[in-house]
């Protein structure tokens, strides 16, 4: 089977991916082998690439935004669960220890035996993967391949940054940046009734919030005309946390929706996190987040935007992602 390989981090104008022949996994007991349709190219792709997260396996096959449909079936499922033929969605948590004290509460994505797809496993930048069937999301029949495969980072992540963002339906919340989660993310607190205000660095970034319902749209640091209930920094940019902070209303949550994040600068503590304003990371999902999110989006419906490449140009993608060019998310399909 084709799969895009990573052998060592390199900047990813250097093209560090590889188009390779590798042999077919094969799904042990538990595990369904996923014949890969479309990949979704996600932010952490790149750091992964680049080496923003330190490399756990080496050569690995990124890519945690899988649609496919499940080829073969592994010993040990119950009949019934998942079978040949099934369309399934893979994301980026796919194993966990079950039995830690995160796990225990429902919060298995703090487990410190976590597996992530395309990180410690090979991912969907392929023809094939394996997954757990226990984290093979079923995806409704409301999106198309393309679609639904935005949803399976970009649209989960989004999801939790904006419930851990504290927003309630009608209030004020604040984007910053907008790429592939905060097109998705604008499109939930729409639904909820909010008032959405979007700080960008791009300009065909901020037309695009504009088309998506933002009541205001700005530069990337730039303060909003009204004070925010809660904002969500999707950028990478810790330079961003300052001014998020203090375009938040007294008691309001500046959520970092980011996996990776440069510096923080120093917070003044009167001006910016005085009057019980909150400053939180947003760590991996949850597979309840996941479930959540699809049944939500299927409702609303979300339509993501999508920016088309095919497998082999995937060292292209993580390229235009880096240079922040592409309208909504990009995906790889393996047609």
């Amino acid at each position: 089977m084709r799969a895009m390989i990573l052998e060592h981090s390199a900047d990813a104008g250097r093209s560090p991916l590889a188009l390779r022949d590798v042999p077919m996994p094969e799904p042990g007991p538990g595990l369904v082998l996923v014949q890969v349709r479309v990949c979704g190219v996600c932010r952490t792709d790149l750091h992964i690439v680049e080496g923003d997260l330190p490399a756990v396996k080496r050569p690995v096959v990124p890519g945690h935004e899988v649609v496919g449909v499940v080829a073969r079936v592994g010993s040990g499922l119950r009949d019934g669960n998942i079978k040949e033929g099934d369309r399934v969605g893979v994301a980026w948590l796919q194993g966990t220890c079950g039995h830690c004290e995160f796990c225990r509460s429902g919060r298995e994505n703090l487990c410190a035996q976590a597996t992530f797809t395309g990180y410690h496993v090979d991912g969907g930048y392929a023809d094939y993967l394996l997954v757990p069937a226990s984290f093979a999301y079923p995806l409704p029949s409301a999106f198309t391949d393309e679609e639904a495969a935005p949803l399976l980072c970009a649209g989960i992540i989004g999801y939790r940054a904006l419930r851990l963002s504290g927003v309630k339906p009608g209030q004020r919340l604040g984007l910053y940046g907008f790429g592939a989660s905060a097109h998705i993310t604008i499109q939930v607190a729409r639904h909820w009734g909010c008032s959405v205000y979007v700080c960008s660095l791009r300009e065909e970034h901020r037309a695009l919030a504009r088309e998506l319902g933002a009541v205001w749209v700005g530069g990337a640091a730039e303060p909003p005309p009204d004070k925010l209930h809660g904002a969500i920094i999707f950028a990478p940019a810790g330079e961003l946390v300052p001014p998020a902070l203090r375009a938040l209303e007294k008691g309001g949550t500046v959520a970092c929706a980011g996996i990776h994040m440069s510096p923080i600068p120093p917070i003044d503590y009167d001006r910016e996190l005085f009057h019980e304003r909150i400053v939180r990371s947003v760590t991996a999902n949850t597979k309840q987040d996941g479930l959540a999110l699809l049944q939500e989006a299927a409702v609303i419906p979300i339509r993501p935007h999508t920016q088309r490449f095919r497998l082999e140009e995937a060292n292209q993608a993580l390229q235009l992602l880096k240079a922040g060019t592409i309208q909504g998310a990009g995906v790889l399909t393996m047609q």
